[in-house]
């Protein structure tokens, strides 16, 4: 194919694009007087665009969901298989992917038992709210029904998910929201709320989840639903103390604890879940964007057999059972697409990579911090790292939104695609988000760092 039909291919598509696609996330008022970005090729970390430019992609697919990398033929040729053999039925029956993809991944996830599939984080989170709404009808006389969820935490679009996510902005015009749902502190130790401990942080964040427990009456809360890391509001890692505390707290008032590993899941902070790191054990995790790297869509709720067997119990054979179903959970797919994509992790040792070249990331990170006075906090765990802008270090007043814009504008017209916090919040969209590709190199690393230097250099 020459030049010139190609050239014509990508007008057409383009203008196809504008005239029909809606896109997430966009306001489609600027495309009527510019092309759209598309992507239509990817290799490793990097990818390119329909004009053929190209991109170190330092976000993993804009949404921290391509872990192992662009162009793995290995899982393509798996999915691929899998589809002539047997594409789809639906969940009520088995397929083979299913069950040897649940094995492998229970196998990392001691203390857990049971595997619930369906196709994205928000379905995966919704289909946690109604496991923990329907045990609170069969258990406890449908008065334990409250979940509680973190400020700053994202669980989902969903309307029901966005009644569990403390961001102002993504909530904002689509009320009224599903009722029973709670919000609870952030645990920002940088933003720390007015009468903080500030010596004991961690221990007294999660404090604050008691007192809602309390006031709220603990036999009316079933489940405290929390990411191990906030992603979207500002990449925030609890302090030392808090996770401990969070278990206590729980297992104190019998609550369910559901952790939301929807971005950390599989790999990215260096263990195979994020809150492995700290030492808890949850009787709800879900996840979805790493678990198949975006070769094919699939999302999982995995819980612990004692919850599965609150669904076994004879009591009501009518309506005692799960009564859920997610169409396209019968995908055959996914789980196909999941089976390699954790073999690669496993065969690459691409844990290893994470932790070390996170803790590079994060050093050069610091060293930005210690040259621009505009960086007020450094933050993050693994390949999944951050920082927050600041007018004023010691005010710590953010920064304006259009600013982040502008750097995350510049590192893309430099061949960097990074990440920011996307109006979530009224004031705290302050934020530069970074999580490349697992297999992100020391070299990869150091042109993230170059662009960012530039940017800051040339805006601040």
């Amino acid at each position: 194919m020459n030049s010139v039909t190609e050239n014509l291919i990508s007008e057409t598509v383009l203008e196809s694009d504008r005239s029909h696609v809606w896109h997430h996330l966009s306001q489609h008022k600027a495309y009527e007087n510019s092309d759209p970005l598309m992507i239509v090729k990817g290799k490793g970390v990097r990818v390119w665009d329909a004009k053929g430019n190209e991109y170190l992609d330092a976000v993993s697919g804009a949404v921290w969901t391509v872990n192992v990398g662009y162009g793995r033929t290995e899982i393509a040729d798996a999915v691929r298989d899998q589809l002539v053999t047997m594409n789809y039925f639906a969940q009520t029956a088995g397929n083979v992917p299913a069950a040897q993809f649940a094995e492998r991944l229970i196998s990392k996830m001691p203390g857990l038992s049971r595997v619930y599939y369906s196709n994205s984080g928000s379905e995966a989170n919704e289909k946690a709210f109604k496991i923990v709404r329907q045990i609170a009808d069969k258990k406890f006389g449908g008065k334990k029904r409250k979940i509680l969820y973190r400020e700053r935490d994202y669980h989902g679009t969903t309307i029901t998910t966005l009644s569990a996510t403390g961001q102002s902005e993504r909530r904002n015009q689509y009320g009224p929201f599903t009722p029973g749902f709670v919000e609870v502190p952030h645990c920002c130790e940088y933003r720390a709320q007015e009468g903080a401990d500030i010596d004991n942080y961690g221990v007294w964040a999660a404090d604050q989840i008691e007192r809602v427990i309390i006031a709220e009456e603990p036999d009316t809360v079933g489940a405290l639903c929390l990411e191990p890391i906030t992603a979207g509001g500002g990449i925030i890692e609890a302090p030392n103390g808090y996770w401990e505390r969070v278990q206590q707290i729980c297992k104190k008032y019998d609550i369910l604890l559901h952790i939301d590993e929807v971005v950390c899941g599989l790999g990215r902070t260096g263990k195979w879940f994020g809150y492995q790191h700290y030492g808890i054990q949850p009787d709800i995790v879900t996840m979805a964007k790493g678990v198949a790297s975006g070769y094919a869509a699939i999302s999982c709720t995995v819980t612990t057999e004692e919850v599965f067997d609150a669904f076994k119990e004879d009591d009501d054979p009518r309506m005692g059972y799960f009564r859920d179903i997610s169409t396209f959970a019968g995908c055959t797919a996914g789980p196909a697409a999941a089976l390699v994509n954790m073999q690669i992790i496993e065969d690459e040792k691409l844990l290893e990579n994470v932790t070390e070249q996170g803790e590079y990331l994060r050093g050069c990170l610091n060293q930005l911090m210690d040259k621009y006075e505009v960086i007020g906090d450094v933050r993050g765990k693994g390949l999944f790292a951050g920082f927050e802008l600041v007018k004023n270090r010691i005010t710590k007043e953010p920064i304006d939104e259009n600013f982040c814009m502008a750097i995350a504008a510049h590192c893309m017209a430099n061949g960097v695609i990074i990440g920011r916090t996307n109006r979530s919040f009224a004031t705290l969209n302050n934020n530069i988000c970074l999580s490349p590709p697992l297999i992100v190199t020391r070299d990869d690393i150091d042109v993230i760092v170059q662009a960012l230097d530039n940017a800051l250099q040339d805006l601040t």
